[in-house]
């Protein structure tokens, strides 16, 4: 059923009816409790529409299980009445991975939430999939230690949802993602199996790794209920700086001189003047500098001592032009507001389209430079915004102007990054919005071994059957 106001409203159209049989519905109570399955419309309204306004569903019903037993509770109702489920956790994807776009029970993992003592020796912590990333890292904090995987949606972003996604955030460039801070899972897998290991070694060879395999899987082999996750150093001392370039090929080839100089290199994220205006007229921020400048890098750099000298001596040694450089948390803040407040500032022009790709660093330029021209040539009164993590190869490719439902520029912009041989997909997952594009990315072998091991462990297809996988394939 296709809801005729949904492009009006600036969302995708819903492709299916929401329902559910009274008796599963009646089950589904008995195993979370009357409280925590919501199915009044002003009650499903917050969990049926991701942030961005873009993606929007309907469902019968949310369901918000307390621990691992409810959930697996919630499975086997599922199961047995072939129900399917969308997990969900903040809601902060952005490819309608965690919406129920075609009618799904909403899995809400929020209530997953305890954050367990920090084993100090160890330097792990086990956390519940609804607990905040922002809650990881002030436990982490509290113990003189840090969680490594970092982005703006910090407070909202669940762990659960970081790791079904593999999500990487701003200190992928030193720490690596989401899945390198995974020791274990405990999981409820599609066939009803539960899965816990939980202890957190550090070796352990004995057969498949099922924690690497559940993250990045989407939600779509199994339910994620609770992770042990690596912590990292706090080191005492940081600085920031942003620097200023004539162009986006000078400020990737410093960055490139910056990793090899400096091993105190934390985070690097490009944006563009365009953005950078964007962001200042969306917030009141004064710009950083007199002049303007086509690209911006702001650089972080973190040590057991202060790295302010070396980060400056790398700096001198490049193309740079303006330098703005910041010791005190305060002032660190205010520089990384210009970075970091890019997708809220897009979002104030409407529902974008919103791109997460990887491309070789070598192209990473050429490719900055040319999509928003074949975007504008493709959809006219289209405008595109780009930033991201310039030290990995991520890109955010920001598209406003263009309807929600016109998919003109996913082709272009996706092709484009397929053409150079990068990924569509470099944080967010596929989700339900990148589906139909997999190809691109891997081959037909690929896909099918992917739908084989939907298969053995989501036998009955009741996980999140809409997402990452193309349909008819």
């Amino acid at each position: 059923m296709v809801d005729a106001g949904a492009h009006d409203r600036g969302v995708l159209p819903v492709t299916a009816p929401a329902r559910i049989e009274a008796s599963a519905l009646a089950e589904l109570v008995d195993a979370v409790g009357p409280r925590n399955v919501l199915t009044a419309d002003h009650d499903r309204a917050a969990y049926e529409r991701d942030w961005t306004g873009r993606f929007k569903g309907r469902t019968p019903a949310v369901v918000r299980p307390a621990d691992t037993e409810e959930v697996a509770a919630v499975m086997e109702v599922c199961r047995r009445h072939g129900a399917a489920l969308v997990p969900q956790g903040g809601n902060t994807g952005l490819v309608g991975g965690g919406v129920p776009m075609a009618g799904e029970v909403v899995l809400n993992l929020r209530r997953l939430a305890t954050v367990e003592p920090v084993d100090v020796v160890a330097r792990q912590v086990t956390v519940g999939a609804g607990a905040s990333v922002s809650s990881v890292q002030a436990v982490a904090a509290a113990a003189g230690l840090r969680y490594a995987v970092d982005f703006a949606a910090r407070d909202s972003a669940t762990v659960g949802g970081t790791v079904a996604t593999n999500a990487g955030g701003m200190r992928v460039l030193r720490h690596g993602g989401t899945r390198e801070q995974v020791m274990g899972v405990e999981a409820v897998l599609g066939s009803g199996q539960r899965v816990r290991r939980l202890q957190g070694l550090v070796k352990d060879n004995t057969g498949y790794h099922l924690g690497s395999l559940l993250c990045g899987s989407e939600g779509t082999l199994g339910v994620v209920t609770a992770a042990r996750l690596r912590l990292v150093t706090a080191h005492p001392h940081r600085v920031v700086a942003l620097v200023a370039f004539a162009d986006v090929a000078t400020a990737v080839e410093a960055v490139a001189s910056w990793r090899s100089a400096l091993d105190t290199l934390e985070a690097a994220e490009l944006f563009l003047d365009g953005g950078l205006a964007l962001v200042c007229d969306a917030f009141g921020l004064a710009p950083p500098f007199v002049d303007r400048w086509a690209a911006y890098v702001l650089v972080e750099a973190a040590g057991h001592h202060d790295p302010t000298d070396g980060l400056a001596a790398a700096v001198a040694t490049t193309d740079a032009g303006d330098v703005a450089v910041a010791t005190d948390a305060s002032r660190r803040s205010a520089l990384w507001r210009y970075r970091e407040d890019h997708t809220l500032a897009i979002n104030t022009l409407g529902p974008p389209h919103k791109f997460d790709v990887t491309v070789p660093l070598g192209v990473l330029a050429a490719f900055v430079d040319e999509v928003p021209h074949r975007v504008a040539a493709r959809v006219s009164g289209a405008r595109t915004w780009l930033f991201g993590h310039v030290g990995d190869g991520n890109v955010h490719v920001n598209v406003t102007g263009v309807a929600p439902d016109d998919e003109r520029v996913d082709e272009v912009v996706l092709t484009a990054v397929a053409e150079l041989g990068g990924s569509i997909s470099a944080e967010h997952g596929i989700g339900t919005a990148k589906a139909r594009w997999l190809h691109l990315s891997r081959s037909d072998d690929e896909i099918a071994a992917m739908r084989a091991l939907k298969r053995a462990l989501d036998p009955d297809g009741v996980l999140n059957p809409n997402a990452l996988l193309p349909r008819g394939t």
